[in-house]
């Protein structure tokens, strides 16, 4: 990511920082009596992925969570919740995520019957792959009070038997909340174990630093408590909800390798759910074209408040009406500053010019993107010319603006390599597909960038810091539909090998 010196034999490494770049021969003049030597055998060195929107919290929570993605058939589910009812106290919850039941042997959908077979006393929950549909035990539906008089909820349903009217126990979109939020919270401890577990699997994947999404107060104590303990294997730039705008005492006692970079604002909703703000109506919906959260007035306010604390601007938009209004948010508050928008789906020439004369940033979510018009069918949902500027990515970069990728951990997968793919291998409207080299810049240099941390990250350079990814392969020289199969070898952060394969 180094236009001067795009393609090197070696590098070499001094007090967390990068002192030399070059052919094999130039380097190896640095090698002292104490000089560590990592032969890479014909694997590629990367700058270290930067994954610009995570949340990391909910992946460590999402880790305590049966995993049901191999589940083949119904009995395989029920021995897979006997196993784990082995281990957990009665009347404990039990929470699962990723089955589908095109994968069963049966091929049908379970219902609370299948569950209860094994599980009476304890209340369970069982997410779907696509994560808008669950299936509850009877036991669950009891506490939720949800019965054959229950009515289904707005936005969501309650599947019930044709015959007896009796819930099945499979909940759709909001219905699934009935159940969820009865759920109690797992306890501080617990969170903080399972999200030192989620930054291993981090490091696994090549990633040498998240932008982490917080929730609230609760993941800046998690964020403390793995810096306390020594559990936290890369750089953290955090960005904190609103609501802890006063609690500066909270957001204050950080150092080293982990800050609070920025305010999130939520202008808009999504397009999924028809809450993102449109200029122009819902092709299935003609009077509703969603709605603003802020008034113009009171976005610029929230800006400049966040601003003058010393922070980035991080303003969710993705209708482009929410996007206009958080332009001109930014144009009142700071005319060109280094703000954000994330993540600026849906845009047209003018929105994308204004990005580029303002220098805002804009942080797409590859996977998210992908699923917008496999999954939600955004051409049918917003009309084949409007769903022509739903992220055009590659027009954004020819125009001269900054694109950060990342996940949206646990909502999509970690994999920075898969949202590498997505982006070069696009199939609706190909003509934004990005070459390799532009999509690893979205992880990489963009993404320094965005934190304003390009310094010192993002690529190899010298003076820059020893963050580094290795791959088995270079995504240039593999088949573009493989590059998601390319194996980390290692993960370098601050000159440390924080995880390498073959260890």
């Amino acid at each position: 990511m180094d236009q001067a010196k795009p393609f090197v034999e070696a590098v070499a490494v001094k007090d967390k920082r990068v002192i030399k770049v070059g052919s094999t021969e130039e380097v190896s003049y640095l090698i002292g009596k104490n000089t560590k030597i990592v032969y890479l055998e014909g694997g590629t060195v990367v700058p270290g992925f930067i994954d610009t929107h995570i949340h990391l919290a909910d992946f460590g929570r999402f880790l305590l969570w049966m995993d049901l993605s191999l589940v083949s058939s119904i009995n395989k589910m029920q021995v897979l919740l006997g196993e784990r009812l082995d281990k957990a106290a009665e009347g404990k919850w039990v929470v699962g995520r990723g089955w589908n039941e095109n994968h069963f042997f049966e091929k049908k959908q379970p219902t609370r019957f299948d569950l209860d077979v094994v599980s009476s006393e304890n209340p369970v929950l069982f997410y779907h792959q696509n994560g808008q549909v669950a299936l509850a035990n009877s036991k669950a539906l009891e506490i939720a009070g949800i019965t054959k008089q229950t009515t289904s909820p707005t936005g969501g349903i309650i599947d019930t038997n044709p015959q007896t009217g009796e819930p099945t126990g499979i909940l759709r979109e909001s219905a699934t909340d009935l159940v969820w939020r009865l759920i109690p919270e797992p306890s501080i401890d617990e969170i903080v174990e399972a999200t030192s577990l989620a930054c291993k699997k981090i490091v696994q994947a090549g990633i040498t630093g998240v932008h982490w999404l917080a929730e609230s107060s609760v993941d800046v104590a998690i964020l403390k408590r793995l810096l306390a303990k020594g559990e936290l294997p890369f750089d953290v730039y955090m960005i904190v909800p609103l609501s802890l705008m006063g609690d500066s005492t909270s957001l204050e006692g950080f150092n080293g390798n982990a800050k609070v970079g920025g305010f999130e604002i939520s202008a808009d909703g999504y397009l999924a759910s028809r809450t993102a703000a449109l200029f122009e109506p819902y092709h299935e919906d003609s009077k509703n074209s969603g709605k603003l959260q802020y008034t113009k007035e009171e976005l610029t306010s929230l800006a400049k408040n966040i601003i003058s604390k010393g922070c980035q601007v991080i303003i969710h938009a993705m209708g482009d009406k929410a996007i206009d209004a958080a332009l001109r948010a930014l144009d009142s508050a700071q005319p060109k500053g280094r703000q954000r928008v994330d993540p600026a789906a849906l845009l047209n020439p003018a929105l994308i010019l204004r990005l580029k004369e303002q220098i805002v940033v804009v942080s797409v979510q590859p996977m998210v993107a992908a699923s917008e018009f496999s999954v939600y069918d955004a051409i049918e949902h917003l009309g084949e010319s409007r769903a022509r500027w739903l992220y055009p990515l590659k027009t954004l970069i020819s125009q001269g603006v900054r694109v950060c990728a990342g996940s949206d951990c646990p909502m999509e997968p970690l994999n920075p390599l898969l949202g590498i793919q997505s982006m070069v291998t696009r199939r609706f409207f190909p003509e934004e597909q990005l070459s390799v080299d532009e999509a690893l810049q979205t992880y990489t240099l963009n993404a320094a960038w965005a934190s304003r941390e390009e310094k010192s990250k993002g690529s190899i350079e010298e003076g820059k810091l020893a963050n580094f990814t290795v791959l088995s392969q270079d995504p240039h020289e593999v088949m573009q539909s493989k590059i998601q199969d390319i194996i980390v070898e290692m993960t370098i952060v601050n000159g440390n090998i924080v995880f390498s394969r073959n260890a």
